[in-house]
Parts: C-alpha cells; sequence; structure tokens
C-alpha cells in the first residue's frame, strides 16, 4: 500500500510540476476567466460578492432615506430610478422591491456565496495541503453557475415591472399569484430562477468541500490537526448540501404554481372579486420548506465567520485556542440543531402549541453550543499577548456582534414573546446584528488576515482601522435602537410611519438611524477603494509567514502557483496551535516533533 501510496504522490508532483511548465503559456481568459485553480476561483467569488455588497448595501440606504423622512422629496432619485421614483419620492411598490433585493442579494449572493465562495475555496486545499480541490471543473461550474445567477438576478432589476417584491422570503400567496403585485410579475419569476442556479452552483461547492476534506488531506493531517476553519467549512458544506435542495423544491413548485396553474401553495383565493380555482394548496408549506433551508442558512453564512475568527484570534492572541475539541464539537452540535429549529420562525401561524414548545426547547438548547464557542474566544485572548492587526480587530467585533445579537434571540425564541415581537423592528435588530453583521466582520477579518496570502500584497492599515471603528460604532448606533422600536410594536417592511400616532414618536430617532447607516455605507466604499487599490499598488509581502502563524498555507511561496507547493507536499506532524511552547513563540504544523518536547 505504502508503495502505492508513494507511486501516486509522485504522480500528483510530476502533475503538479507539468502545470508549472505550461503556467507561462495560459492566455488571459485560461487564466482569470474560465481558471481551475482554486485560488483564482476563491478571488472571482470575492470580487462578485464585493460587487453585490455594494449593490445591496445601495438599496437599504435608498430605502433608508425613505424611513427617516417619509416626507422628503429627493430630486436625483428621479434621475436615479426613472418612474420608480417619480418627482424625487420612492414608489411604494418598488420601496417593497429594494427592501426584498436587500435581503436577497447580502443573505444568498454575498454573505453565502461571497463567504463560503471565497474562504472555502482558498483555504481548504491550503490548509490541509492539497493541491487543488477534489474536482477542478466542478469548482469552476460552481462559480459559473454562481455568476449565471448573478446575471438573472441582475437584469429582473431592469424589467419593466420591476423585481421581485415579496420579502427576501417571497411568501405565496403574494409571490404566486402575478395579478398580486407589479413585483410579482415577471421580477418574480426571474427571482425564482436565479435561487435554483445559486442553488445548483452552492451544491457543486459544497459537495467538493466535503471530498476535499475527506479525501485529499496530507500526510499526518489527520482529521483532529485540521485548523478550526476548516472544520467550520467542512460543516457549512455539509449543511448547505443537506438543505438547499429543500429550498430547490419548494422554488420549483412556486414556479410551477404561477406558470402551470398548479395548487401547491393557493387555495381559496380571491382576486378582485374573482373566485380563483386554486383549491388544496398551503402557503404554510412553503414557508415549512423555505425555512428548512433558512435556519440551516444562519449557520451557512455564521460557521465560516466562527472559524476563521477562531483561527485569527488564536494566531493573533499568540496563545494556543482554548479546547480544541469542545470548539469542534460545538460545531458540530450547531449544524445539528440547525436542521431542528426551523418553526421558531413560525410561531404566529397557528402552529400546534405543543409543537411550539418543541421548537421553542431546541432553539434555546442551541444557545448552549454557541455559548461553549463564546467562552473558548474569550479564554483564547485572555491573557494573550495579543496584536490589534485588522484582522483581529474585526474577530473580536465579531465575538462581540455575536454575543449581543444572540441574547436577543433568547427572546424570539420563546413562542410567548414572539407573538409579540414577531415582524417587527426587534427581528431586524437581531437577525441584523447576529447574521448580517457579524458575518461580515467575520468575512472582513478573512479578507485582511489572508490577503497577503491572495494577493501578494499588504491592505492600508491606517484605512483599516478607520473601517473598523466606524463600522462597528455604526452597527451598534443602527441596529440597537431598533429593539426598542421592535418592543413598542413598530412593524418592519412598511412604508411611512408617520400617520401612526404610536410610531410618530420614532420619527427622529429614524432621521438618526438613517444618517448612520449612509456614513456607514460611505465607509463600506473606502474599504472596497483599499480592497482594489491594494491589489495592484499595495506594499508588497517579503516574508512567507508575516503573522507567525502554522498554519500550512504560510509554508507557501508568497504568490503561490497552481498547485500551491513547488516541491513534495508537506508533511504534518502536530496540531495547528502550538503557539508559545516549550520557549518558541510559534511551531508549523510540518514541523517534526522533537524527542525533547512536550506532548500537545
Amino acid at each position: 500500500m505504502d508503495t502505492v501510496a508513494a507511486h501516486e504522490s509522485a504522480m500528483h508532483d510530476a502533475h503538479a510540476h507539468d502545470h508549472h511548465d505550461h503556467h507561462h503559456q495560459e492566455t488571459f481568459i485560461s487564466k482569470y476567466i474560465f481558471s481551475m485553480d482554486h485560488k483564482m476561483i476563491a478571488r472571482q467569488f470575492l470580487i462578485t460578492g464585493i460587487i453585490w455588497a455594494i449593490i445591496g448595501g445601495l438599496f437599504s440606504v435608498i430605502f433608508r432615506l425613505q424611513l427617516g423622512d417619509p416626507n422628503a422629496t429627493y430630486p436625483w432619485l428621479e434621475d436615479f430610478l426613472g418612474h420608480w421614483a417619480k418627482g424625487g419620492k420612492l414608489n411604494p411598490e418598488f420601496y417593497y422591491a429594494l427592501v426584498t433585493m436587500h435581503g436577497t442579494i447580502l443573505v444568498f449572493f454575498v454573505l453565502t456565496a461571497g463567504l463560503s465562495g471565497t474562504f472555502a475555496n482558498f483555504l481548504i486545499p491550503l490548509q490541509i495541503g492539497a493541491r487543488d480541490m477534489a474536482s477542478p471543473m466542478l469548482n469552476m461550474l460552481s462559480y459559473w453557475f454562481f455568476f449565471l445567477a448573478s446575471v438573472i438576478m441582475m437584469s429582473s432589476l431592469f424589467v419593466q415591472t420591476g423585481p421581485a417584491s415579496g420579502g427576501w422570503t417571497i411568501y405565496p400567496p403574494l409571490s404566486a399569484l402575478g395579478e398580486a403585485s407589479s413585483g410579482s410579475k415577471i421580477g418574480m419569476d426571474l427571482w425564482l430562477v436565479s435561487m435554483s442556479f445559486f442553488i445548483v452552483s452552492s451544491l457543486l461547492g459544497g459537495l467538493n468541500y466535503i471530498t476535499t476534506v475527506l479525501n485529499l488531506r496530507t500526510k499526518g493531517m489527520s482529521m483532529t490537526r485540521m485548523p478550526l476553519t476548516v472544520w467550520a467549512l467542512f460543516f457549512t458544506a455539509v449543511l448547505g448540501v443537506l438543505s438547499f435542495p429543500v429550498l430547490l423544491s419548494g422554488a420549483i413548485l412556486l414556479l410551477f404554481d404561477r406558470n402551470l396553474g398548479t395548487s401547491f401553495y393557493l387555495s381559496d383565493i380571491i382576486v378582485a372579486g374573482k373566485v380563483l380555482p386554486n383549491e388544496g394548496g398551503s402557503a404554510i408549506l412553503f414557508q415549512h420548506l423555505f425555512w428548512f433551508l433558512g435556519h440551516p442558512e444562519v449557520y451557512i453564512i455564521l460557521l465560516p465567520a466562527m472559524g476563521m475568527s477562531s483561527e485569527i484570534l488564536s494566531v493573533n492572541s499568540r496563545k494556543p485556542i482554548f479546547g480544541y475539541m469542545a470548539m469542534v464539537g460545538s460545531l458540530f452540535a450547531i449544524t445539528i440543531l440547525a436542521f431542528l429549529v426551523w418553526a421558531h420562525h413560525m410561531f404566529v401561524t397557528g402552529l400546534n402549541p405543543f409543537l411550539g414548545s418543541v421548537f421553542v426547547l431546541l432553539t434555546l438548547l442551541i444557545a448552549v453550543p454557541s455559548a461553549i464557542k463564546v467562552f473558548n474566544w474569550l479564554t483564547t485572548i485572555w491573557k494573550g499577548n495579543i496584536r490589534f492587526t485588522p484582522g483581529m480587530l474585526f474577530a473580536i467585533g465579531f465575538v462581540s456582534l455575536f454575543i449581543s445579537g444572540g441574547l436577543t434571540g433568547i427572546f424570539l425564541g420563546n413562542s410567548a414573546l414572539d407573538v409579540h415581537l414577531h415582524d417587527t423592528y426587534f427581528v431586524i435588530a437581531h437577525f441584523h446584528i447576529v447574521m448580517g453583521v457579524a458575518s461580515f466582520f467575520g468575512m472582513y477579518a478573512g479578507v485582511y488576515h489572508w490577503f497577503p496570502k491572495m494577493f501578494g500584497r499588504y491592505l492600508n492599515n491606517t484605512l483599516a482601522y478607520i473601517h473598523f471603528w466606524v463600522t462597528i460604532i455604526g452597527a451598534y448606533l443602527i441596529f440597537w435602537p431598533m429593539h426598542y422600536e421592535g418592543l413598542a410594536g413598530m412593524p418592519r417592511r412598511y412604508y411611512d410611519f408617520s400617520n401612526w400616532e404610536s410610531f410618530k414618536q420614532f420619527g427622529e430617532l429614524n432621521q438618526f438611524i438613517s444618517l448612520v447607516a449612509l456614513i456607514v455605507f460611505a465607509v463600506q466604499i473606502l474599504f472596497v477603494i483599499n480592497f482594489f487599490y491594494s491589489i495592484f499598488k499595495g506594499r508588497k509581502v517579503t516574508t512567507l509567514n508575516p503573522w507567525g502563524a502554522n498554519t500550512l498555507e504560510w509554508t507557501t511561496p508568497i504568490r503561490p502557483g497552481h498547485g500551491n507547493w513547488p516541491g513534495e507536499l508537506p508533511e504534518v506532524h502536530r496540531w495547528p496551535y502550538d503557539y508559545a511552547k516549550d520557549g518558541k513563540e510559534f511551531i508549523a504544523q510540518d514541523v517534526p516533533v522533537g524527542a525533547d518536547e512536550s506532548k500537545h
């Protein structure tokens, strides 16, 4: 068997060298567009995700203008949006479309594809000691399906009746009936087709990540020696592969209801005095199918941020991660429990109260592995020799947001309290802090930490510190006050609150939130400028291991070619967190264990 393994290894190395020999003959198209190198595909996902983040963030700024001052007019809006903002005032239909597209873009196209697609692609082969993904071809296809989904979703913004407008959850019957609103016409079909392609992309990627982690680890890289980042990305892929097909079935059945006259989600509907022939369907069925993906989706977004933050906190505290096996166990527990809590989004749908109590218990139970992770992050940095790099600051910011946003989830997980809080600004505040902003912080931490490995240059630190402080202060100033609006019963997705006596009191607060949102968006543009400028003009990386980290990606050349390591693959002798051990600041994973060395 050893002979066979050695032969395979030699073949693998020969293949890698072969790649290097042909490297110079690559055309622009084969290198940058139809690349099968996992590192280039990761960059494609990242840059596409950044473009989507700008669009999705811009939408939120536009509808925050409306919420901040419902009676104001902005003449430039008409120039920008045409008939959707006649007289400089946002059309109510288009307001709802912006809310819908903002949620869709940021949840799926940025925080799922942009986060997992970038870092699973970039880090898994590098951190487990593999030449590439298990199937580079499928990997390339996963990006191109995502790109196709992006083109279709983008095109829905330019159709005459406007993009989909049913909230990012696209609940029927509104989304199932074209005559219900202009946002339920062709824009809704494009949304469903785009999401179907997006799901295919996620499944191709997820299967590849799982196969790569299970089959392509280098010699000595046992599962218990894998960095926590790889564990997190592995569990994320498992979540996606098991839950995304359910949303795909939900979306396809909705397309059938819309275009083929079926009644999966429709029954007893009257539109403009006319009774529709649909019978026997259930709109609640769609909610079950949607949230069976929708809740694992929260962790598909959060787990990569958790894994990367664990890694970055340990590297920049110069300390071993606290409780490695507990961290892996809690990731596993979150993965299992994520599938068992979907109906806590549905406490007000007439769910059986006993069944509701089961989902309350399971929802509160998921707080336990989350609390283990928080405890371990805090004990990792406790008394550490902390370096406040931009990546480290964003990782600490992630922990802060995860704690404060997670605590409000305990309120919403209680079915009795949820009756009052459901569909209010309290829900918006909770999930934006714990899932939206926290995951963005994990993503930023990853970009700042691995940018030198991705592009061979550093980002500008001064701009990075401005980006961090304005974003974290701004995030809390935007979303923390929304909890109080929600407790007062203020409903989400409403176009104008000024006609309600009970919500008028929040007029100035809404103005303040909109102003801060504008400032925070401007600082994200600063990050984008820093990112693209640094790719070409940033300070060059001159050392192999600028952060003094132990993981294998820092043993490759500064700008690794296709195949990652020019010679043989590294052999792993230890876990990835040997910091401050035996008088050494750090010991990389490929350093053999000395005879006099204390065992981990």
